[in-house]
């Protein structure tokens, strides 16, 4: 059991995934957080940055361009596998019992952001951690046609990727010492990335007390 949760604090944590599973393990985790509803924890962003920052210094063994069409495709086909799974359960997610995995507050906060900013919720979402997990699952749900979804799913995951992980490549280029500053930066983008949904939540609980006077 120890080794279990160890392993999953190495999923979470982007320099472990790059140094200790590589290319392939990067990929699948791209896939399984851009879908499958228990990867919402897994840390998208400051990977897909920290992997192009690396890439810069020399220490993955990955062409750049090799990286950012590689980890496109994982990124489309996990929302292909996200839509998938929501067409086929349908609104039973919404009967599902919360557990460690799986919590519905996730498929109503996807919902939301849909309501919000239609099919550009599949574009926008990529750059929201839950969200970008929870939104072509939603999709999925509601059976947005398959033509449109390609198309947000292609565009969202090119711009998700090339933005991240091209940011860290050329910034890596031009300030080389950025390397020796990893624990900064990606705190920096975990709080970057987390203050939408922070604000998010309290505007729809100020909302809430609002509507209940």
């Amino acid at each position: 059991m120890e080794h279990f949760w160890e392993y999953l604090q190495n999923l979470t944590d982007a320099q472990a995934i790059i140094s200790s599973g590589g290319f392939y393990l990067l990929l699948i985790v791209v896939f399984a957080e851009t879908g499958l509803f228990f990867g919402f924890f897994l840390p998208g962003d400051y990977l897909l940055f920290l992997t192009g920052l690396l890439s810069a210094a020399g220490l993955i063994d990955v062409p750049i361009y090799t990286l950012v069409l590689s980890i496109t495709a994982a990124g489309i086909l996990g929302n292909y596998a996200g839509y998938w799974f929501g067409y086929r359960t349908g609104p039973v997610l919404f009967k599902r019992n919360d557990s460690f995995f799986f919590k519905k507050r996730y498929i109503v906060v996807a919902e939301e952001f849909y309501a919000k900013y239609g099919g550009m919720a599949l574009i926008l979402g990529r750059f929201f951690p839950i969200v970008r997990t929870f939104a072509p699952i939603f999709a999925g749900i509601v059976k947005v046609d398959i033509k449109k979804f390609t198309l947000y799913n292609i565009v969202g995951s090119v711009a998700w990727v090339s933005t991240l992980t091209l940011a860290g490549y050329f910034l890596g280029r031009r300030f080389p010492q950025l390397k020796d500053y990893l624990q900064y930066i990606v705190l920096g983008l975990i709080i970057v990335t987390t203050i939408p949904l922070i604000a998010a939540y309290f505007r729809k609980r100020i909302t809430k007390r609002k509507e209940s006077k």
